[in-house]
């Protein structure tokens, strides 16, 4: 810990900072003096694409949805959100920017920032590449700037109190019945709702915790008007609106359309605007305005003292109705942002220039886990009271600066709140997985206190099937490769044994007579792995491919199958195992799976230097769930 905050938050300029040139390197050292081949190997770069589609949303933005071709298969860095350039490959002047509504192996839509569709964009090939965004680091340099500066007194008490220089204060709080609620949720929701400075809602996997934090939310609305409701991915918050509105709570969604889930584009700040009833004299004052000002332009052969005054007034008036228009935009805005019980937006939405000059009794993080300190920061400025929820043992935030990581960036807010104070409550009983599959991830992270609901407790795809498999691979030769182009890691045979176990499973579950499980998971720590896997899923005869998803773990953070199967990949000679030593990816891993988890691995690799593998392998021994990879090879 720092001398005091103020040294705390310069230091932070200073590792956001390396961040920051750390990140534009890397997207530079993808860019700059590349060929479009070297860009498209990069990931960084569509080209040429063809556009499938184009056309106006509900909010009058241009979409357009475009296709690589299948010879352009290279792993990619889009994702939703991103800011990218569409270009005209016949002329790169032509240009617009734009931002990822969705994206797949080898379409993307795109919503364009233009009022028209220009020529280009019909006729010619396009290319699709990303822009360095640097909104975000510019977001939280204010805040750590803010910080430093900051005179106001409670803002620094709060400071103080959340990074453990003093104690949080806790009054007796009380709320409605909340018997759907188990002992530890309800524990949680008294916390947040007694916290005079803030409160922490500690979610391991599956507890609940995003239900637990919707029942704070709604019981602290009970005692204020309003609340702040954040998170750092856009995922986050979009699920927090969707599950606010199901309980009838009204919500104003910030931030760019093209970043909102579809389901709820109608609770964007742009919809809302549109929905509201003075929003048809707005339209009016708005078009009247726009034919008076193409009224003053005309030009005329006889132009006199007469046409002279005559344009005055014609301008004169359309400046006046764009006047109206523009008070009437902001009555609108005003009455939507005050009239809404929720404010929701990621931690660098907060800073949207309509909200800049609004401020909150209490806000809520969700996610907080995996949030950058800095980013923390930004909504917890406008606010008197914090409430943190996440889980600091499952996936951190991604820090691109190795240097600034281990200077302490990769150190969350959530983490320092959470190892200083006494201010969480843990959510114990989870309602995802057998009780099995949660044993080792209790007993690794969480203290071995969590325990399974009697619903889930014992649910299996069969009767007698046991709920974990572990699939040693070692002695068989099974050896990684890595990937040319993109350097990361895969193993064919492995993916192919992992096909063989889950084929022969199938026959298992049918021959004992029950339903093929609903959903299954496959998924792997590394990239290159996945589309191999993905391809191989493409390629069989699967009648249920649908019900099969393939991703890489931290893709799928927040998800649950029935059935997982994790392709562990690495097998050489040295023990090196790469991504598998961060402990709380694989804490992620172990705990998606709701009735079968099957592990497959080397264990000579995994467990030769890493006390994590042993336990692991110590664990699937204990249980019985040890299989040789050669029970299958012959």
């Amino acid at each position: 810990m720092t001398l005091n905050p103020v040294e705390h938050f310069i230091n932070l300029i200073n590792l956001l900072v390396q961040e920051k040139d750390e990140d534009l390197a890397q997207y530079q050292s993808k860019m700059q003096s590349t060929s479009i081949k070297e860009r498209r190997a990069n990931g960084v770069l569509w080209s040429p694409c063809s556009v499938e589609e184009r056309k106006y949303d509900s909010g009058e933005r241009l979409i357009i949805r475009v296709k690589r071709p299948k010879e352009h298969q290279y792993n990619h860095s889009f994702s939703n959100g991103k800011l990218v350039e569409v270009f005209s490959t016949n002329d790169h002047t032509q240009s617009l920017k734009g931002v990822v509504n969705r994206v797949k192996d080898d379409f993307m839509i795109v919503t364009l920032n233009a009022d028209d569709f220009p020529n280009w964009i019909e006729y010619g090939k396009l290319g699709v590449q990303l822009l360095f965004d640097d909104r975000s680091y510019k977001e939280m340099q204010w805040a750590l700037n803010e910080l430093v500066k900051t005179e106001s007194t409670r803002l620094l008490e709060l400071v103080k109190k959340i990074l453990g220089y003093e104690k949080p204060r806790f009054r007796e709080s009380s709320y409605s019945n909340l018997s759907h609620l188990n002992k530890s949720q309800q524990e949680a929701v008294a916390k947040v709702l007694g916290a005079e400075d803030f409160a922490i809602i500690h979610g391991p996997p599956g507890t609940g915790k995003t239900t637990t934090l919707v029942e704070a939310i709604h019981e602290t609305l009970k005692k204020e008007s309003q609340v702040l409701v954040c998170a750092p991915s856009n995922a986050a918050v979009d699920l927090l609106t969707e599950k606010l509105i199901r309980q009838g709570v009204s919500v104003v969604r910030i931030g760019h359309p093209a970043r909102v889930d579809e389901e709820i584009l109608n609770q964007t700040l742009e919809s809302k605007i549109a929905q509201h009833s003075d929003f048809k004299l707005l339209k009016e004052l708005r078009k009247r305005a726009e034919e008076y000002f193409k009224l003053g332009g005309k030009w005329k052969r006889n132009f006199g003292q007469t046409e002279r005054e005559q344009r005055k007034m014609l301008l004169q008036e359309a400046r006046t109705l764009k006047k109206d228009a523009e008070r009437i935009h902001n009555t609108i805005i005003e009455d939507v942002l005050f009239s809404t019980r929720v404010i929701a937006s990621t931690l660098v939405g907060v800073n949207h220039l309509r909200l800049k000059s609004m401020t909150f009794t209490t806000c809520f993080i969700d996610e907080a886990g995996q949030a950058l300190e800095p980013a923390s920061w930004i909504p917890i400025i406008k606010s008197n009271r914090v409430v943190f929820a996440g889980d600091h043992l499952q996936l951190p935030p991604t820090v691109k600066s190795f240097e600034a990581g281990e200077k302490g960036l990769k150190e969350t807010l959530f983490e320092k709140a959470i190892q200083r104070n006494q201010a969480d409550v843990l959510l114990n009983e989870q309602y995802r997985m057998h009780e099995q599959i949660m044993s080792f991830s209790s007993r690794m992270f969480y203290s071995n206190v969590l325990k399974a609901n009697e619903t889930n407790a014992q649910q299996s795809v069969f009767p007698n099937d046991k709920p974990i498999e572990f699939i040693d691979t070692a002695g068989t030769g099974f050896f990684e490769t890595q990937h040319p182009e993109t350097k990361s890691s895969y193993n064919e045979d492995e993916a192919h044994l992992l096909f063989t176990h889950f084929e022969t499973y199938l026959t298992e579950v049918i021959n004992h007579g029950y339903d093929l499980p609903e959903s299954v998971g496959i998924i792997s720590p590394y990239k290159a792995q996945v589309d191999f896997i993905t391809k191989m899923v493409d390629e069989s005869d699967f009648h249920f491919k649908r019900k099969i998803t393939v991703n890489t773990i931290d893709g799928f953070q927040g998800q649950e199958r029935d059935v997982i199967y994790i392709s562990l990949v690495r097998s050489n000679e040295v023990g090196e195992i790469g991504f598998l030593s961060d402990e709380r990816r694989m804490n992620v891993a172990l705990t998606r799976a709701k009735r079968k988890l099957v592990v497959i691995g080397d264990s000579s690799t995994i467990a030769s230097k890493n006390k994590f593998y042993n336990a692991f392998l110590d664990f699937v021994n204990e249980i019985g769930a040890y299989r040789s990879a050669f029970e299958f090879l012959y």
